[in-house]
């Protein structure tokens, strides 16, 4: 109940942004939200220019903004500060989470330091603290509790453990030493202190999201680190420094907040059991489905510029391997690096010593050549032996003769060079001796060359069973893509955008699962050593077109089989949009094109209305009962829709989209030419109705436009865009089916 009452107090407030800035955050956050999109310089491209500052400009004495002295001033007067949540949300959602989440580690920072300073630094944090700890002690095992008072608390010395300062080596150093936990329970804390961190920055994170505008059903957070939990030099710093070496104030790095994953590595000869984080992290994650968008966001702390990182994603057995910039912390699936390891260098090197071993083992000198060899000299000195011993068993059972003087025969002296048997044997039995002993240094040379086998068989085995894990975790299959401006197009239409690094998994029905592997680097390919990296990985569900920088839905306010549209279509809400909009028609470099559709029927994919290529029409509406309400019911007023979408990515999009309820039409239509269209492809007036109201908002757009900017714009600029969008407006096609219209034929005006 304590927790529930908790979490009430601190995340009852998501349901008062306001649609155009935001009313909820406290002033230290709003401050710490403009610091960080400043110094980001993907955030600041993307959505700083709806963080409107409206104080002095204090800076450094190398003109750069001193921003730290800004987050004083905007803590102190909070007003001097709006941020445009309404145009924020139409920004990419991976980019807010990312500031979510770097406001949620700031915040958890902030919170867990307070707590070792003491009650007083503490008391502005309590209530995140509590929050904490509730978290933390549903996860702790049970020995690490004690008891005060007569009531169960987390055990103090955990308080050390939480330093957000300390490398994973230094947690476990610590946690080692608690007495009163045993091994198993010793990975069980520090596990529960991980997904304690986790689950309490995916709250925090969830809630800064919506907070800054953002929409989501789904919203996954994770932190997750690898390598070796060694502390990599300036990698653990709680603050950045700014172009003098002097410590900032804000943006604390903190990145001993980001968990590894653990295994016990069991006890061998020499060494005891001990806790060892993971080289290749793998955190498991289910697509949206129901027709959205699967929208993943990652952003890697704990840079190295020597190290690539790489971050694999497989879904189905397809994997989309993304790797980090020699040159800056982005990923890509471009996996040039300029200079320093890749795992891709690591895996070559694997192989090329696999490949080593095996002609060692098995090549035309190899272990197995060299131990055929000895055999046959094994084989040629037992002959040998054999030879030998035959002759001195001759010589032991021969007639022995002695030798006689030399006497003179005529005018020569001869000698009688007989030997005896004896002194013969005893030199046959040294040679055997000999052979014996080079028989002896043969067969250890056999046995050695075997041993050497085995253990090159065995360290081969080894390198394989690791080029194994390195050849999964890098993923078999990868997907092909192409790739222009930016945008990698995969095989199966998954997207990344270099831009915003998001990764997109198309809009499906079904959910699918795939997993998400974070590789530490080793410092060679037979190194258990490898160097830290930390990614903040986000998921979120989005609907198609979300980020449309304009999306106007018009939704049932047209009369029946009418297509005029009395109501105006741009608001003040829409200015900055629009604004926007503009802006991009006055750069000649973007191209420029107009969509527009009559889609006759639509249907409900339980995320929009997309065009229904299946169901019949019907005659009339329902007869309304108290469960329907015939015409009225929802099911056929979310139907009646037309939207207009303004895509500013790249280059510049206006689409317009006309959608009809399955009632049939009884508009009248007189026009020969259409009529004629209407034969030929068989189209029917819902479908013509559609492809009226389509033309009827596009030209109502245009003509609103022009008048606004004169209102935004000098004369010549206002003359520019006016010029581009009346041309492009004027020469679009309404689409119907395989059938196409100019906007002229439906409406003249």
């Amino acid at each position: 109940m304590k927790f529930f009452i908790s979490f009430i107090l601190l995340f009852q407030v998501f349901t008062t942004v306001s649609a155009q800035g935001v009313s909820n955050l406290t002033a230290e956050e709003k401050a710490y939200f403009f610091h960080i999109v400043r110094k980001s310089p993907i955030l600041e491209h993307n959505i700083g220019r709806y963080f409107e500052y409206n104080g002095p400009d204090i800076r450094f004495s190398n003109k750069k903004i001193n921003y730290d002295s800004l987050e004083i001033i905007i803590i102190n007067q909070p007003d001097l500060l709006f941020i445009r949540t309404s145009e924020i949300a139409k920004s990419p959602k991976g980019l807010l989470a990312e500031a979510a989440n770097k406001m949620a580690i700031w915040e958890l920072n902030k919170t867990l330091l307070a707590k070792r300073l003491g009650d007083k630094e503490l008391e502005m944090y309590q209530t995140q603290y509590e929050i904490f700890e509730e978290i933390l002690i549903e996860k702790i095992p049970m020995n690490a509790f004690k008891y005060e008072g007569g009531k169960r608390v987390p055990h103090p010395k955990l308080d050390n453990v939480l330093n957000p300062s300390l490398s994973f080596s230094d947690k476990k150093t610590l946690v080692g030493t608690f007495s009163f936990l045993d091994l198993n329970d010793q990975l069980a804390t520090l596990e529960a202190i991980n997904a304690s961190i986790n689950k309490y920055v995916e709250i925090r994170a969830a809630y800064f999201y919506r907070a800054l505008g953002g929409e989501a059903k789904l919203f996954k957070n994770v932190l997750v680190a690898a390598g070796d939990g060694s502390s990599t030099s300036g990698l653990l710093e709680e603050r950045e420094k700014d172009e003098k070496g002097r410590w900032n104030k804000g943006l604390p790095k903190a990145v001993g907040l980001f968990p590894y994953q653990m295994r016990i590595e069991p006890a061998t000869k020499s060494t005891k059991a001990l806790i060892e984080p993971l080289r290749i992290t793998a955190n498991d994650f289910y697509t949206v489905g129901n027709h959205k968008i699967t929208n993943i966001h990652m952003d890697v702390w704990g840079y190295n510029a020597e190290k690539q990182t790489t971050v694999v994603i497989e879904k189905n057995g397809l994997a989309y391997p993304l790797f980090g910039s020699g040159e800056t912390r982005f990923l890509s699936p471009d996996s040039a690096f300029g200079k320093g390891a890749t795992f891709a260098s690591v895996i070559n090197e694997l192989k090329s010593k696999i490949s080593k071993l095996d002609e060692m083992i098995f090549g035309k000198r190899g272990f197995d050549y060299w131990i055929e060899y000895q055999e046959k000299r094994k084989q040629e000195q037992l002959l040998k032996i054999d030879q030998n011993s035959e002759n001195i068993s001759y010589l032991r059972s021969g007639q022995i003769t002695t030798s006689k003087k030399s006497k003179k025969v005529g005018h020569d002296m001869v000698v009688d060079k007989t030997k005896s048997g004896k002194k013969a044997r005893k030199v046959r039995q040294e040679s055997l001796v000999q052979q014996y002993a080079h028989l002896e240094a043969i067969k250890k040379k056999i046995e050695q060359l075997k041993k050497d086998k085995l253990e090159a068989i065995d360290l081969q085995a080894q390198y394989q069973r690791k080029l194994d894990t390195y050849l999964t975790a890098f993923g078999r299959n990868w997907a092909t893509f192409t790739q222009k401006n930016g945008l990698f197009t995969f095989q199966d239409s998954t997207t990344f955008d270099l831009l915003t690094q998001e990764f997109q998994f198309p809009a499906k029905e079904n959910s699918e699962a795939f997993e998400i592997r974070l590789i530490a680097i080793p410092y060679s390919s037979v190194s258990n050593q490898a160097d830290e990296v930390m990614l903040h990985i986000n998921v979120l569900d989005a609907l198609p077109d979300y980020d449309a920088r304009l999306q106007l839905n018009i939704e049932d306010e047209f009369a029946s089989d009418q297509w005029e549209l009395k109501r105006a279509l741009l608001t003040e809400a829409d200015s900055v949009a629009v604004r926007q909009f503009f802006e991009a028609l006055l750069d000649k470099k973007l191209t420029f094109k107009t969509i527009a559709r009559g889609h006759g029927l639509g249907k409900w994919n339980g995320a929009k209305v997309v065009k229904d290529n299946e169901s019949k029409e019907m005659d009339s509406y329902p007869t309304a009962t108290a469960e329907n309400s015939g015409k009225y019911d929802s099911t056929f007023v979310r139907l009646r829709k037309t939207e207009v979408l303004i895509n500013l990515n790249r280059s510049i999009t206006l689409e317009v989209n006309s959608y009809t309820d399955p009632v049939k039409s009884n508009i009248n239509i007189t026009e020969p030419a259409i009529l004629d269209q209407i034969k030929k492809y068989q189209l029917t007036k819902n479908q013509i109705l559609s492809a009226y109201r389509s033309a009827e908002v596009l030209l109502k757009l245009r003509d609103e436009m022009n008048v606004l900017a004169g209102e935004y714009f000098d004369r010549t600029n206002a003359k520019t865009i006016i010029d581009r969008l009346n041309t492009e407006v004027n020469n679009t096609k309404i689409t119907v089916g395989p059938a196409s219209f100019k906007i002229n034929q439906l409406i003249k005006r």
